[in-house]
């Protein structure tokens, strides 16, 4: 008797664990059930060409089983499937791939407006700071905020002829670093293309943003010190894992576990970032509240004066910190990875570094550096940039676009909730395009009439900028970026291959799209000794 009641507990806890798993049961057979008369559904309208999912877990079993990376994976699915959309299904998600210029045109042309989303993933939640930003935001009030904050003022016209200044700073303390390593006793000349092409980044967009080159003293020869290192690792890290493929974001129960690894690398990432940028923020939130600060001398202090109809800050803090990060992942890794790719191509090509050279001593002289003025005059350095942009692209894909409703695309069902990617890898290399599709030729974007090269490319049969809603409101911006540092390196010094080494290996990543190994080549200065200091 003296047990009577344990047992009346215990037996409701098991009729309790009994419904539990009753229900769970129940909710797993409609969840197949839904699945598969949604699949029978959308048979009859017809998805694009893919392989047959599994339930529940759609084509997850065959991706996680291949040996290299997801995009890699997803490309060589539709060389074998000969097509140029397809339909993989990750869960419950339909993810399509697109690598053919007319179809691209549909989705982001015709069609934007139902394009215009963002998947919800636990990377974008962490670096957007629970989607308080632009790029990684799904469609809604605060996204078109933040694209109105960054088009109409941080990146509007004015403010980027206020910022020139700043970004001439930078370029000239690139070539200042350059000159420098040539005059190294030992392994003189010898440059770290990628380091000193993503440092210059980092460098402009962190001048522009919070006036300042360096989080500590820096080096002496103008390098990144220990600080821009571990900051630009940090960045980088972020690339890497804000759309990296995580099994949790297709199958939500196992959120929070993180398998992969990926979520603790982000935080850690965002730990070291927020070390450097949070002080100054809230410092300079300080110093405008307290009236110690009157005149704005960046992008920060434009961000934290912008006042609303009420005359009430137009930004929180949290939103400041977070946009601060998403313009700092934007700037640092295009213009960088195209010109490592570039130089690399025409260390190879001398030819093409000789005619590079000729166009920049016949508009620019050699008695001053390349200033932003000269950018428009300069034809064939914007055609290697370009086609640079379209053989090795940064990635292999474009940030996904969510569908927000069904629709018919190519006459193939898109369902609400598909995540769109263009294949920016094969729509550059795509031979119904483009003539050698694989070579580095980029002559092939001057015109016959002499005009002038452009970088954007709105039919789509290469991406350079994103085009549409979500378009990239920094796309000015990115273009000076390149240009300039394109114009002041292969200006400023001749480029070839270290001693003893016959050409550049252009093997590209197993892993990524940048060059397997970084880019060191051997710089000499060309101009007079005075423009270098």
């Amino acid at each position: 008797m003296d047990n009577a009641p344990g047992l009346l507990i215990w037996s409701r806890l098991l009729g309790i664990r009994s419904s539990l798993l009753i229900i769970l049961s129940s909710l797993m057979l409609l969840k197949v059930l839904k699945s598969y008369f949604n699949e029978k559904k959308t048979k009859k309208q017809r998805l694009p060409p893919g392989p047959k999912p599994w339930p529940i877990f759609g084509n997850l079993p065959e991706m996680l089983a291949n040996k290299t990376t997801t995009s890699k994976w997803t490309h060589k699915l539709m060389k074998e499937m000969n097509t140029e959309i397809a339909c993989i299904r990750l869960g419950n998600v339909h993810v399509i791939p697109v690598s053919c210029p007319s179809i691209a045109l549909e989705f982001f042309r015709e069609q934007d407006a139902a394009f215009a989303s963002r998947p919800l993933t636990t990377c974008t939640e962490l670096v957007s700071s629970g989607y308080l930003t632009t790029a990684l935001v799904p469609f809604g009030e605060q996204h078109k905020k933040m694209k109105r904050i960054i088009s109409n003022v941080l990146f509007s016209p004015i403010k980027q002829q206020w910022l020139q200044h700043k970004r001439n700073e930078e370029a000239n303390n690139l070539v200042f670093y350059v000159y420098n390593k040539c005059k190294k006793v030992n392994h003189g000349g010898l440059v770290n293309v990628r380091i000193a092409a993503q440092h210059y980044c980092g460098n402009v967009i962190r001048k522009m943003i919070f006036n300042t080159r360096n989080f500590g003293k820096g080096m002496e020869d103008g390098g990144p010190g220990l600080e821009e290192v571990e900051y630009l690792d940090a960045i980088f890290t972020l690339l890497k894992y804000i759309y990296g493929f995580r099994v949790s974001d297709f199958i939500p129960c196992l959120r929070g576990l993180d398998l992969d690894g990926h979520e603790s690398e982000v935080k850690k990432a965002m730990g070291i970032i927020k070390k450097y940028h949070d002080p100054i923020i809230e410092e300079r939130i300080k110093q405008w509240s307290d009236g110690s600060k009157i005149d704005g001398e960046d992008l920060l202090d434009i961000m934290i004066t912008l006042k609303d109809a009420n005359n009430n800050p137009l930004l929180t803090s949290e939103e400041i910190k977070a946009q601060i990060i998403e313009l700092m992942l934007a700037a640092v890794d295009n213009p960088s990875a195209a010109f490592e790719w570039a130089l690399a191509e025409m260390i190879n090509q001398p030819e093409l570094l000789q005619q590079v050279t000729k166009e920049l001593d016949n508009v620019v002289g050699k008695e001053r550096l390349v200033q932003e003025s000269d950018i428009p005059k300069l034809n064939f350095v914007k055609a290697v940039i370009k086609e640079a942009f379209r053989l090795h692209p940064v990635a292999p894909f474009t940030l996904p676009h969510v569908s927000m409703k069904d629709t018919m695309v190519a006459n193939y069902l898109i369902p609400k909730g598909s995540h769109v990617l263009l294949s920016r890898q094969e729509l550059g290399r795509n031979p119904k395009v483009w003539n050698e599709p694989h070579k580095f030729k980029p002559e092939r974007h001057l015109k016959s009439d002499g005009s002038k090269v452009v970088l954007t490319q709105p039919d789509l049969k290469l991406v350079t900028f994103s085009i549409g809603r979500r378009g990239c409101p920094g796309m000015m911006l990115g273009t000076t970026m390149t240009s300039m540092l394109f114009a002041r390196l292969i200006h400023g010094f001749t480029w070839s291959a270290p001693p003893n080494v016959s050409s550049i290996n252009l093997a590209e990543s197993n892993n990524d799209m940048l060059l397997a190994e970084p880019l060191v080549a051997l710089a000499k200065p060309r101009l007079a000794t005075k423009l270098y200091q």
